[in-house]
C-alpha cells in the first residue's frame, strides 16, 4: 500500500515573510487611506490575494515589495468601487482649470482635506503625489485612459485647492 504524496502548498512561502511584511503592508495602506478599519480590511485582502497568486502556475517571487504592489492594487480597486458607488448616488459637475499652487501645505490639514475628497480624487492625488507614480502609471492603476487621467488630476487638484483654502480659512 503506497501512501499518498502530499504536495507543499506554494502559499507557504508567505508564512516566512508574514511577520515582517504585515506591518509594512498595513503601514503602507494606513498612510494612504488614513482609516484603520479600511487599512485592516485591505491588508487582509492583500494577503488573501497573495495566497491566490502564489498558487498559480506563473507565481511571482514572494517579497515585501511585491506585497506592497498587491496592496496598491487592492487600494486602487477600493477607490474605483467607492467612486462607482458615489457616482451612482449623485451627479457632480466640477470645473476644469489649471492653477499652479506654490504655497506650502500643512501636512495634517492636507491629509484631512484629502480624506474629505471623493474617492476618485483621493485615488488620483495619492497615486500621483504620495506614491509619486507618473501619470501613465496612475492611468493604468485607475483603469483610465491617459487623457482621462490627466483631466481627473486637473479636477482633483482644483477640488483639493478649494477644500484646502476653505478649511484653512475656517481654522485661521
Amino acid at each position: 500500500m503506497t501512501e499518498p504524496r502530499v504536495h507543499r502548498d506554494p502559499a507557504f512561502a508567505l508564512l516566512s515573510l508574514y511577520d515582517t511584511a504585515l506591518p509594512e503592508v498595513y503601514g503602507y495602506l494606513l498612510s494612504r487611506c488614513g482609516d484603520r478599519t479600511l487599512a485592516e480590511e485591505l491588508t487582509s485582502e492583500t494577503f488573501l490575494g497573495a495566497v491566490r497568486a502564489c498558487r498559480k502556475e506563473t507565481a511571482p517571487p514572494v517579497s515585501t515589495g511585491w506585497l506592497i504592489g498587491v496592496a496598491r492594487h487592492k487600494l486602487a480597486d477600493h477607490w474605483r468601487r467607492k467612486e462607482r458607488e458615489e457616482r451612482g448616488l449623485r451627479l457632480v459637475h466640477e470645473e476644469e482649470y489649471t492653477d499652479p499652487w506654490d504655497e506650502r501645505l500643512d501636512a495634517l490639514l492636507a491629509r484631512e482635506v484629502l480624506a474629505s475628497l471623493g474617492a476618485h480624487h483621493q485615488a488620483a492625488l495619492t497615486l500621483r503625489y504620495v506614491d509619486g507614480l507618473p501619470v501613465p502609471e496612475v492611468a493604468a492603476q485607475l483603469d483610465r485612459t491617459l487623457h482621462a487621467t490627466e483631466a481627473l488630476l486637473v479636477r482633483a487638484r482644483a477640488a483639493f485647492r478649494r477644500a484646502y483654502q476653505e478649511k484653512e480659512g475656517r481654522d485661521a
